[in-house]
């Protein structure tokens, strides 16, 4: 394997710096409710204005009066307040869901508040020592768990029938690391609850397996796509998929479920499968066959290895707060969890963590980095770890972890690599005592990111970890192309393995 080169104190410095700075850009308040409205994935008129919904359970007058501080009279003009119907389906236009406090966006495209997004950009703040801004990210995703009833995809009603991967129980546990604020942590415990709840019951949960899978609630093409994942022809993602269904076979499910050639239109079930995959976060890959139409048919190691920490996390905060009983209620749901991982998605013959498919009751045999999971995670064995570092050359890139082993023209797939991915392999190295995989990867992907950023000055979403370079556009051919700036996780990241080589025990 390349050594990559080392990184000088001064280099290093610069990004700290640029990082620090970013924060305040990223960051969204009440005075910034205007910027935060604004909402370039969907269509707008240019003199109508931008709808802000607030939950029908809040006093709509009070936080009304409270904007009207807080924003000039011009401002104000541009914004519609509105309350949120009670009923998705009764929402006629789509607008920004309204929070009560700061929060950091990922940036670019994504201008609101992402699930998943947030427990790495909450490490990079707590690393930044921005206290106040940590608590209030925190926070704002109990404030959606209470008022939107789970953490969305994201802050806009568009989004409100889909959440995203479970990291909050992560994020409460590292704030709290801090805070010690014991009255705090107890407060959060119904809003956890309600919000694992959401995963582990149908339509998320797969009662034969007793494993959970995403599942969006929506119907129908996802607003935001339509609009805005369009190329240079004007074509919509959903007509390139169209064209990519007419050209290739496809053996990796039954085609006809998702796309109706006779009408040449794409199926109900693959909107849903489409929603579902956006969900998982991981949108696009081929992972559950082309464009993870099949999703709602697997469960993924991602999504139950985060299961198994939630309630983990739980155990350990009943542990804090005293209550031995319910520690050990959580414990033993962990347990169990680790066994149907073991038995439905541990891969002996391969040495993977593979997602399991629930109609044929087998593997996909679909190299995917979120086989580090379990080691990030402290589920695998010693032996499972060792297997799965055996497999680390089918990852391992240049720029470090290639997100999955196939090239297929979607960015969640080669030559591809994201911060939080290769974050969760560093991490899950070290776990289980692989720490020179674990350092060599993580310089790897900070040589990288350092080498881009001198190159354009700024810190972007994704990177092609073969080439070690933040220009992907041209190699992408479904959802959006763009890379964007900014870019919150990206920053967490880098400060996170900064720290400590990215070790975790």
């Amino acid at each position: 394997m390349t050594t990559p080169p080392q990184l000088t104190t001064a280099q290093i410095d610069t990004v700290r710096a640029h990082i620090k700075k970013t924060w305040k850009t990223l960051t969204r308040s009440h005075e910034h409710l205007l910027q935060s409205a604004k909402d370039t994935k969907l269509d707008h008129e240019t003199e109508t204005p931008w709808i802000v919904y607030i939950s029908p359970s809040e006093d709509c007058p009070n936080i009304q009066a409270v904007l009207e501080r807080s924003l000039s009279a011009k401002d104000m003009q541009r914004i519609e307040i509105r309350t949120l119907p009670s009923e998705v389906e009764g929402i006629q236009e789509h607008g920004l869901l309204y929070l009560p406090g700061p929060y950091v966006v990922p940036g670019g495209r994504f201008n609101e508040m992402y699930g998943w997004d947030s427990y790495f950009i909450l490490l990079g703040l707590l690393h930044d020592e921005e206290w106040e801004l940590a608590q209030s990210q925190v926070d704002q995703l109990l404030y959606q768990v209470q008022h939107y009833g789970t953490i969305l995809n994201s802050n806009r009603t568009y989004m409100l029938s889909r959440s995203q991967p479970p990291v909050l129980s992560m994020m409460v546990l590292a704030l709290f690391q801090h805070t010690k604020d014991e009255e705090w942590l107890r407060a959060t415990v119904p809003l956890l609850e309600q919000f694992y709840y959401y995963w582990v019951v149908p339509p998320h949960l797969n009662a034969a397996t007793g494993l959970s899978r995403f599942y969006a609630l929506g119907e129908g093409p996802a607003p935001e796509v339509l609009f805005s994942e369009r190329d240079e022809q004007g074509k919509s993602h959903y007509d390139r998929v169209k064209e990519y269904y007419q050209t290739f076979e496809v053996e990796d499910y039954d085609v006809n479920l998702y796309y109706d050639r006779e009408n040449d239109e794409l199926t109900n079930l693959f909107y849903k499968g489409d929603r579902t995959m956006r969900e998982s976060g991981f949108d696009i890959t081929n992972r559950f066959g082309p464009f993870s139409a099949d999703i709602l048919h697997y469960a993924p190691v991602c999504l139950n290895s985060l299961l198994y920490q939630v309630e983990h996390d739980l155990a350990q905060i009943n542990a804090i707060l005293g209550n031995e009983e319910l520690e050990q209620q959580w414990r033993d749901r962990a347990d169990i969890r680790r066994d149907r991982i073991d038995q439905c998605l541990w891969d002996e013959d391969q040495g993977l963590y593979l997602d399991y498919h629930f109609q044929s009751g087998e593997r996909r045999r679909y190299e995917f980095a979120t086989a580090f999971y379990p080691l990030w995670l402290g589920i695998a064995s010693q032996a499972q770890a060792q297997r799965v570092v055996e497999n680390l050359s089918l990852f391992e890139a240049p720029g470090g972890i290639f997100t999955s082993t196939r090239v297929t023209g979607n960015q969640w797939d080669a030559p591809f690599g994201w911060a939080p991915l290769t974050l969760i392999a560093v991490q899950g190295l070290h776990r289980y005592g692989y720490h020179t995989e674990g350092d060599r990867i993580a310089n790897k992907f900070l040589a990288m990111v350092v080498k881009e950023f001198e190159r354009h000055n700024t810190l972007v979403e994704k990177y092609d970890v073969e080439r070690c370079s933040a220009n992907v556009s041209d190699e992408i051919c479904f959802g959006y192309s763009s890379n964007e700036v900014g870019f919150g996780w990206t920053n967490g990241v880098i400060l996170e393995l900064l720290a400590g080589g990215g070790k975790k025990v």
